[in-house]
């Protein structure tokens, strides 16, 4: 008798290959694969591979036999036998014999006995790193996905046998992965179908990781620990899926992603999401991090209606993606990412106003709740809009800038802003806010080689519309953008606080020689930064901040932009800031009056050590110390404590607590300085900007002064020049109010500043200021007889300092301009 009790002579009578394979089988499998007869038959089969196909479909039968008479042994023998000779040949022949294995191991997968999983998905793999000599183009692995995939979520109640499957499982779709991919047909693995069913099963086992670093750098595990965590195994295969996805199937790999978190309602908390994605992008190409952002965007898009948990959560993701992409390529996304950032910050705006109108009369704990969760998604928004500009090189910073300031929704303006008409004033002003202050983390860090550059016209005019709203907030934000884009070189944070500094030098300020671009910007442009400057200060609800960073905004001109021209035009902003708190024509509370002159002190504080003139800087001190003895609150180390007594009135205070215009050209005249122009009062362009702000008409914040002016035109000079009595000085004087004919006439007069070249404005202002200067000294030459009684007295605005009610007869005219 034969081995197996078959009989010589039948056995003699069986085909040679399958006497070759029935003799590798022992009579007892506990013996193991006979290595002399599989010598034997890895021979015959290398010599002749048109046998392959036979002996594969044999051992096949064999194996099927055993497996439904559960005689477990045998089946390991034989597929011993298939795995050593897939390993030996190599032949054109080679692919039925495949066919005949793969069958062997689909029958193993099907099994319910876990060893039998383990023992196909071992197979496989060793197949699997076989390279073959020739693709092939029939063979497809629909069934392995499905059934790996099934394996990698099994649920056997024996924690230890679940696991093993499961590592069997990720282990199979590793090795289809390997497979499909060095194969010519590698892009069927990646259709949707099996996509669908691989990349689930690999999170579902990556979820499950427990005290493990999440930063979503590769790891590296021992080789014991990568076999024995499912959780490690599988984030390993699906970097090594996510690193062969290509420019055309990189959407295909990620788009299942985002149904498993959904599914699972990971998105919040979104601690898994976020190393989910930072996986993905550590683990893909550089050049296609694009398509992953893409991918997010829509997905937010497509949740913008979820909760707004569940939308900051995926703007979590959005920003942890966005920080790892600006170190590579970004691609055409960027508009994208912004335009859709900001869309979805209205939505949020729009869900909250929404909740707080349903819920009017009624604060429910549910409501306050929405409100809250939504100021986390916009935050969340502005984070990432800040971290994804900040990121950007310069050039496609600057255009973000303007794109952002584009949707900068202003009252009155059909521009291209976001639709906010729904939203009324609340909504408009929340989305202002976010706005700039996405805009202000976009600017920081920006550091332009020329002003022109960080502030072109197209941007300047737009970002300074907001400081003239009433809102202090937003007028903070535009003070911040603007040092942002202003302080080349660092100097902010050392000017940081509104104080009167003894020794600037200490500072350690740096600063460079003024370019000629500076030069033209600030002859272009300068004045628009001091007017707004000088309307920041009008503003009734004006805080302590408000006036450090009008303060701040001063100091960084000087430094960055100041040649001996914008030094003067920047003094006599500082003498107009000063006859806002004296003249006070805006009825401006006492702490806003006594804000704006501690402001001006310390600015000439800080520009008069700035230019080193040794006349200003002794006046400037000489005032400050006057101040600091008999009126402290003008100091700003006083009057910006919480409590501080403030005057009742500044009516009765002496010439020598105001910087003196007259003292100034004097000390700047003496070290070479142009100091004609001080002579021309300050007084701010008139824009369409207050229109569109709603701010309060600029004629009733207009100095004054205004009315001395004349017309653009020469010939209208002499028809706008009266007859300057006694009594029509008296009636100029007069406070109690003004007729319809003289607010016509400061109309005309305004619009006619309006219009007017500077240099025409400032010659015109001269003539008629020695104009009116020698009429009064005629009309008192020839009016004023005996002292009057002590009740004759009153007040007049000379010098642009205010002066104590004093006597007519005691005037000092010649001190007027």
């Amino acid at each position: 008798m034969g081995r197996k009790g078959v009989c010589c002579c039948c056995a003699a009578l069986r085909p040679r290959y399958k006497r070759l394979v029935d003799n590798i089988f022992p009579e007892d499998p506990k013996d193991g694969l006979v290595k002399a007869d599989m010598e034997k038959l890895t021979f015959y089969a290398v010599s002749a591979p048109e046998k392959l196909d036979r002996i594969g479909a044999y051992l096949a039968e064999r194996l099927s036999r055993d497996v439904v008479r559960h005689r477990y042994g045998y089946v390991l023998i034989a597929m011993e036998a298939l795995d050593q000779l897939l390993m030996a040949c190599h032949s054109q022949s080679i692919k039925p014999f495949v066919e005949s294995f793969l069958h062997m191991v689909a029958k193993l997968l099907e099994s319910g006995e876990p060893k039998l999983q383990v023992l196909g998905t071992n197979s496989f793999v060793k197949f699997a790193n076989i390279e073959e000599d020739t693709p092939s183009y029939h063979r497809r692995y629909d069934f392995f996905v499905s059934r790996f995939s099934a394996m990698c979520h099994s649920c056997d109640h024996d924690p230890e046998i679940q696991k093993e499957i499961r590592i069997a499982g990720i282990r199979g779709i590793q090795g289809v992965v390997r497979k499909t991919v060095n194969d010519e047909l590698r892009a069927t693995i990646w259709e949707p179908q099996h996509m669908d069913k691989i990349v689930p099963s690999l999170l579902f086992n990556m979820q499950k990781i427990e005290d493990v670093d999440r930063t979503g750098l590769p790891s590296s595990p021992t080789g014991g620990e990568k076999e024995e965590n499912p959780a490690l195994l599988a984030e390993n295969c699906f970097r090594e899926l996510l690193g062969r996805a290509t420019y055309g199937i990189m959407n295909n790999a990620v788009r299942p992603v985002f149904a498993h978190l959904d599914h699972h309602k990971l998105w919040d908390p979104n601690e898994f999401a976020v190393s989910c994605f930072k996986i993905i992008m550590y683990s893909i190409q550089a050049q296609y991090s694009h398509h992953v952002i893409q991918e997010i965007l829509r997905h937010l898009d497509v949740c913008k209606r979820d909760s707004p948990r569940v939308r900051a959560g995926i703007i979590q993701v959005l920003l942890e993606a966005v920080a790892i992409a600006a170190k590579g390529s970004i691609g055409p996304a960027v508009l994208e990412v912004f335009n859709t950032l900001l869309k979805h910050l209205r939505i949020s705006v729009d869900f909250e106003l929404g909740d707080r109108r349903s819920s009017a009369g009624s604060a429910t704990f549910s409501t306050a709740s929405k409100e809250s969760d939504e100021r986390i998604v916009q935050n969340a928004i502005i984070q990432t809009i800040g971290f994804f500009g900040s990121n950007l090189p310069d050039y496609q910073r600057s255009e973000i800038m303007m794109f952002i300031m584009g949707k900068v929704p202003v009252f009155g303006s059909t521009s291209q802003s976001l639709d906010t008409s729904h939203l009324g004033d609340l909504g408009t002003r929340r989305i202002q806010i976010m706005l700039l202050r996405s805009l202000l983390m976009v600017t920081s860090g920006y550091k332009a080689t020329t002003i022109t550059n960080a502030l072109p016209a197209p941007f300047l005019d737009p970002l300074l519309s907001p400081s003239l709203m009433e809102d202090s907030e937003l007028r903070q934000l535009v003070l911040e953008i603007l040092h942002n884009l202003i302080d080349r070189h660092d100097n902010r944070a050392k000017l940081r606080g509104i104080r009167i500094i003894p020794d600037v030098s200490d500072l350690k300020i740096k600063r460079d020689k003024i370019s000629r671009q500076d030069v033209s910007f600030m002859k272009k442009h300068g004045q628009q930064l001091y007017r707004h400057i000088y309307l920041g200060c009008k503003e009734e609800d004006n805080v302590q901040k408000n006036f450090e960073l009008l303060y701040t905004s001063l100091a960084l001109t000087t430094i960055e932009l100041a040649n001996e021209e914008v030094v003067i035009d920047l003094i006599r902003l500082a003498i107009a800031l000063q006859d806002i708190a004296i003249i006070n024509e805006d009825n401006l509370p006492m702490f806003n009056r006594c804000g704006v002159m501690a402001l001006v002190a310390a600015y000439l504080n800080f520009l008069s050590q700035m230019i080193a003139v040794p006349a200003f800087c002794q006046h400037v001190s000489k005032v400050i110390e006057t101040r600091s003895l008999e009126a402290p609150y003008f100091l700003p180390e006083t009057i910006f404590k919480d409590k501080c007594n403030l005057p009742i009135s500044l009516e009765k205070h002496e010439k020598n607590l105001f910087f003196l215009t007259n003292k100034i050209a004097e000390s700047l005249g003496g070290s070479g300085y142009s100091v004609e122009r001080l002579s021309v009062p300050y007084v701010p362009q008139v824009t369409d900007e207050d229109r569109l702000s709603r701010r309060k008409s600029i004629v009733d914040t207009v100095s004054i002064q205004v009315d001395i002016l004349p017309g653009n035109n020469t010939e209208d000079k002499v028809n706008n020049t009266e007859e300057i009595t006694f009594e029509a000085l008296k009636k100029a004087i007069d406070n109690n109010g003004l007729e319809e004919q003289e607010k016509e006439k400061r109309r005309l007069v305004i619009e006619k500043f309006q219009k007017a070249p500077f240099e025409e404005i400032a010659a015109q202002c001269e003539t008629k200021a020695n104009l009116l200067h020698d009429r009064l000294a005629q009309i008192l030459e020839l009016t004023i007889r005996p002292p009057p009684s002590p009740s004759g007295t009153m007040t007049v605005t000379a010098g642009h300092a205010h002066y104590q009610s004093v006597p007519v007869y005691e005037m000092k005219f010649p001190d007027l301009f």
